[in-house]
């Protein structure tokens, strides 16, 4: 840069220290274009001089040669769209400027109650400058909001909100992807907590830091690609003049959302017990007790005029229900009217408010004169406010449910790990048991038998079988070997894997699954979006439904168009009319209309989660009841997916305490998940009948892949697997074993047989049984119209075996997982034009 350039800067320099603020935000964001027209060095000062003195731009660089321009600026400040006007204002074209980030945050909104207040929220979202796109999910009581970061920010998205009269708080922003919180100790001044700041914000990687100096924590969000946990540990350690003199442990934060769920729970229970303590009483002395005579006679006792015990009772009973339990609703109703909305609130505010008020001009009426037979609605007003807190408690006890649902799923990961550090050669020097939060990519982990994969990662020693259920649904555990990869969460069955760890915090599959089931709550199905519409117009319609009911009657009375015997005594046909209107309005209070179906779509997808099945969405629930068929997995779908012996047959003159134990040794040392029922079935024969029979190891142990295993046991070589590894041992199967593994394989069995000294011995018919309910639930959808076809990668014997157990007709046998997908492609095309399809 030129000293042109440099006098020019120092004159912007002088008249930006005026404007920019003592603190300046740490946030600086690079942004890097081409310009057109440059043709020699003086070009380039131009642009850097007019650029170099806009409010916000910390620093600017020009290339004259590639015509490339690398500006850093301060959102806060100045946007892209500003600069890249300065330079085509200053005639220079601007080409190839990158396309808008679009930043996505999430909140948490409190005090919506019906479908206008989450339609007030978005429409008050979409009118700040910047916000692209704005989903409120009523029933999730969250907002998921796409915005332009150099336009505007959280700050501004949650005033906005706070503003339509509805409380928010920050659950996440994009880049709030991996966040770490930390307790620190030693900190005994501010100065020390600005030392740790500074040196967080000097780590490559690290993107915010906020510090807490009166709980003494901090929270940092970095780059999971150039920094992690430990390191910023380490960092801290290492920031004090002395080392080691500032300590940091992981602090994990209560889950708020618990806690404010199980506030609320609370909330609505008592509000709805309190209620019901007066609205109780206020029934009994209204509806039942006048119909139990004599029980009931005091009620109507009258006091003065035609003013009775019980309407004077009720009065006072029913005050607190309308005016303290039902202050919520005044509060509500307050807001959505000063933002010109109408929502449930208004609604049942007036509802009850009608009710309650022409009660007291009734209860009025009757102490002024002596021939009023009018009757209260006191009981309406107390009851419809005690039924609508009853259904809101049910509401979020459902939300809280769902909610418990998904912490499940992130409770699958384990609480800690093994770390592993290997030497130049790869070979173990040290392990160290650490918190799973703290584990950051490329670490190396040891999974010892029976543990949890803490992260989602790959295999790099070892071998062994993975139970993946609870991400595939495949009951049966999947072998893994060098360079497999494993997921978060799953259950390693036996063997030790080293795993190197390549998703870490919010990358893992079982994070992205939690996300897109979250995500999937807040979307909205078709039938829902209609509800959102009529909602729009409810209570103004239910207004106008009851003012003309009023009218209607009003007028038919005036007009002499119904008998006067119709008309109580000491009633006009004014007050006769405004009963009918009053019952409009009331009846219409509890307008579940724009609630049912998000919270039906919560609920569902949340509990789907819970049990293997991933719903995306409303719009497939809703899509759901024109599924025509239905495709299933054979393992683990229709069967249970684990092995078992079905039966054990010998073809020789040993004994099957022998046969047992010498089958037990060979496949005692074997990870196959047949072996290790083979092995469960054996031990359990020995057992039953206690039998002395000694179980030797087997020496010489082989792995004979998609064969068997092979060994010494004792002065016996023994064989234990299929057909093939019995001809490649040259060992003669007779006809006898031929017909018993024919038949067995019609029963969809698999059988193993169990040579010695090159002569078979016997064999084990193995089966995965089928599920009790597998055939029932073929049934029923048949009862429903629905056909079934199964999709195996089984043999066709096995899987015809299966299919005629469970009722299935059609098959498709002998078919790898990409060919499934092209089945159910072939299925959707053939039966287009009609039906739709459902994979399970």
């Amino acid at each position: 840069m030129d000293s042109n350039h440099l006098n020019g800067g120092v004159d912007a320099n002088g008249m930006d220290d005026i404007n920019r603020p003592l603190l300046e935000p740490l946030d600086v964001r690079t942004l890097k274009f081409k310009i057109g027209e440059i043709h020699c060095a003086s070009c380039s000062t131009t642009i850097e001089s007019v650029v170099g003195k806009l409010d916000g731009v910390k620093s600017v660089t020009v290339s004259p040669i590639h015509g490339q321009a690398a500006i850093d600026y301060i959102p806060e400040l100045i946007n892209g769209s500003k600069i890249k006007e300065a330079i085509e204002d200053a005639g220079f074209p601007v080409d190839e400027f990158p396309e808008q980030d679009i930043a996505v945050c999430r909140l948490r909104i409190k005090g919506m109650m019906c479908t206008s207040c989450s339609e007030s929220i978005e429409s008050a979202l979409r009118m700040v400058d910047g916000v692209k796109n704005a989903v409120v999910g009523l029933a999730l009581e969250e907002a998921k909001v796409h915005f332009d970061p150099n336009i505007t920010d959280t700050s501004l998205i949650i005033k906005a909100i706070e503003d339509a009269g509805f409380g928010s708080e920050l659950i996440s922003s994009g880049n709030d992807v991996n966040k770490v919180h930390l307790k620190l100790e030693g900190v005994n001044s501010p100065e020390d907590m600005t030392i740790i700041q500074s040196s967080l914000e000097s780590v490559e990687g690290v993107n915010n830091v906020e510090v807490d100096v009166l709980e003494k924590k901090v929270t940092i969000t970095y780059d999971a690609d150039l920094t992690g946990p430990r390191s910023l540990i380490h960092c801290i350690e290492e920031a004090g003049s002395n080392p080691k003199s500032y300590q940091a442990s992981l602090y994990v934060p209560p889950r708020r959302r618990e806690a404010e769920q199980q506030l609320e729970t609370r909330m609505y229970r008592n509000q709805f017990f309190l209620s019901c303590l007066f609205s109780v009483p206020v029934f009994l002395f209204s509806m039942v007790l006048p119909m139990l005579s004599p029980y009931g006679d005091w009620l109507m006792y009258k006091i003065h005029n035609m003013l009775t015990v019980g309407m004077l009772l009720r009065w006072i009973l029913c005050t607190p229900v309308q005016f303290i339990i039902g202050r919520r609703f005044y509060v509500g109703s307050y807001h959505a009217l000063r933002r010109r909305s109408a929502n449930m609130d208004v609604l049942v505010a007036l509802g009850t408010n009608v009710a309650y008020f022409y009660s007291v001009y009734i209860a009025m009426k009757a102490l002024a004169l002596d021939n009023f037979e009018g009757e209260d609605f006191f009981e309406t007003s107390s009851m419809l406010i005690s039924f609508i807190l009853l259904g809101k408690y049910l509401e979020v006890l459902a939300r809280g449910k769902t909610s418990d649902a998904l912490a499940k799923l992130t409770d699958l990961t384990p609480d800690t790990a093994c770390l592993l550090s290997l030497d130049a050669d790869g070979n173990a020097i040290s392990e160290m048991e650490i918190s799973t939060q703290l584990i950051q990519r490329n670490d190396i982990l040891k999974i010892v038998p029976g543990a949890k994969v803490p992260v989602d990662g790959i295999v790099i020693s070892g071998q062994s079988h993975v139970n993946e259920s609870m991400i595939t649904g495949e009951a049966r555990p999947i072998s893994k070997r060098l360079g497999d990869k494993v997921i978060g969460g799953t259950m390693n069955e036996n063997g030790c894997l080293q795993v190197k760890a390549t998703h870490v915090g919010s990358e893992t599959a079982l994070s992205q699954i939690v996300q897109l089931v979250e995500a999937a709550q807040l979307s909205r199905a078709p039938v829902q979006k209609l509800a959102d519409q009529i909602s729009k117009f409810f209570v103004p319609a239910v207004v106008i439904a009851a003012f003309l009911t009023w009218l209607g009657w009003f007028i038919l009375g005036e007009f002499g168009l119904y008998p006067i015997s119709w008309t109580p005594k000491g009633m006009d046909r004014f007050e006769l009319a405004l009963q009918f209107g009053i019952s409009v309005l009331v009846v219409a209070c509890p307008c579940a209309l724009g609630l049912a179906t998000p919270t039906a779509v919560m609920v569902a997808t949340g509990k789907g989660a819970t049990q293997g099945v991933l719903i995306k969405g409303g719009n497939a629930l809703e899509k759901a009841h024109k599924v025509k068929t239905v495709v299933f997995d054979k393992t683990g779908t229709l069967t249970v997916g684990k092995p078992t012996v079905v039966s054990a047959v010998l073809f020789s003159n040993h004994s099957m305490e022998e046969f047992c134990a010498v089958a037990t040794a060979a496949e005692a040392n074997s990870e196959h998940p047949i072996a290790k029922s083979i092995v469960e079935h054996a031990k359990r024969f020995l057992n039953k009948f206690g039998s002395t029979e000694h179980v030797v190891e087997a020496k010489d142990f082989e792995v004979h892949t998609g064969a068997g295993v092979s060994g010494r046991v004792g002065d016996k070589m023994v064989l234990v697997g299929n057909k093939r590894l019995m001809r490649e041992y040259n060992v003669q199967v007779g006809p006898e074993v031929e017909k018993f593994v024919s038949e067995n394989e019609k029963l969809a069995r698999t059988c193993v047989l169990v040579s010695i000294d090159g002569k078979v011995a016997g064999s084990f018919a193995v089966t995965d049984p089928v599920k009790p309910e597998a055939a029932c639930v073929i049934s029923y959808l048949h009862s429903m119209g629905i056909s079934s076809i199964m999709v195996t990668g089984d043999n066709w014997a096995t899987a015809a075996a299966i299919a005629r157990e469970v009722g299935i007709d059609k098959v498709f046998a002998e078919t790898d997982p990409m060919g499934k997908a092209d089945r159910i492609k072939e299925l959707q095309l053939w039966r287009y034009n009609w039906s739709k399809q459902s994979l399970l």
